[in-house]
């Protein structure tokens, strides 16, 4: 039992790269902490962390030794929380990194629902766009936007949005509405870089143009924001556009098209979940589908 403890500590030090914050999140002093890893280490015969005055690193023992360790810790706690589950809400940290502009534009009022249903979470969420590593690094969920590249993550369909073409009254009103996608490459489309293509579908029909503009941008909030300032034509989830169009900021254009739908996923690095992470991708699953 000793040794499972130990692990335990380990992949929390391992987690955090810090015995300062390892032993924030556990209660264990950072001194016992750091001589109870010592401890360990002895007894396997290798080294497992690199110390230094600003970070704690993995040697290569230490890496296969968190990969293993991991999983049993995980599953341990797993055993735990299902016990608890039948007597107590799910608690605990809530670790998850979110798409920036959808998670701002949209999920806010989703996850103060979902905060009030379950007020024994708390909340840590990442909303850098960068792509974090579930695998290294102490993150519970990611929900992700669009098209998933190949990998060993658990992937759980949450929605798909319907993506539509908006612009705003003042710019129609200079650049003139656009009767049929191909009138498009005339105007300015504002999009991400990189996507000089823009494919639309009624029915069976389906057109792709190619479109351009001054300004190319890689956030949603940030091309929805030019939009309104009458500086060219988007495409947007409806979600995500609905604010500004029932306010007159936006109108819908080319209304009987509309683009490819944007799905919506809850990455994680295993099935093994606990009750907190199982809960708040089953309250999504439940409010975007």
């Amino acid at each position: 039992m000793e040794l499972l403890n130990d692990m335990a500590l380990f992949v929390e030090v391992a987690q955090t790269r810090s015995f300062r914050r390892a032993a924030d999140a556990t209660g264990v002093p950072n001194s016992t902490l750091s001589r109870r890893i010592s401890a360990l280490e002895k007894a396997i015969g290798l080294r497992l962390l690199h110390r230094t005055t600003r970070r704690v690193e993995l040697t290569e023992a230490g890496q296969l030794y968190y990969e293993r360790c991991r999983r049993i810790v995980e599953e341990a706690r797993l055993a735990h929380e299902q016990l608890r589950e039948m007597q107590a809400q799910p608690s605990g940290v809530l670790r998850a990194s979110l798409p920036v502009d959808f998670a701002t534009l949209y999920m806010a009022p989703l996850v103060a629902e979902f905060a009030s249903r379950y007020p024994g979470i708390t909340f840590d969420f990442d909303l850098t766009p960068r792509r974090v590593d579930l695998v290294s690094e102490p993150f519970d969920v990611a929900i992700r936007m669009g098209e998933l590249t190949d990998s060993n993550l658990i992937a759980r369909m949450l929605a798909r949005l319907s993506v539509q073409v908006y612009a705003s009254p003042g710019y129609l009103k200079l650049a003139g509405e656009p009767k049929h996608p191909s009138d498009l490459a005339q105007h300015e489309c504002i999009g991400f870089p990189k996507a000089g293509k823009w494919t639309l579908h009624h029915d069976a029909e389906s057109v792709e143009v190619d479109v351009g503009g001054r300004f190319m941008v890689n956030s949603v909030g940030m091309f929805r924001r030019l939009a309104t300032l009458d500086l060219g034509i988007v495409l947007l989830p409806v979600e995500i556009a609905a604010e500004d169009l029932a306010a007159g900021r936006l109108r819908r254009v080319l209304p009987d098209w509309q683009a490819k739908s944007t799905p919506v996923y809850a990455l994680t690095e295993t099935r093994l979940l606990p009750a907190k992470t199982q809960r708040f991708i089953e309250f999504l699953q439940e409010r975007l589908g």
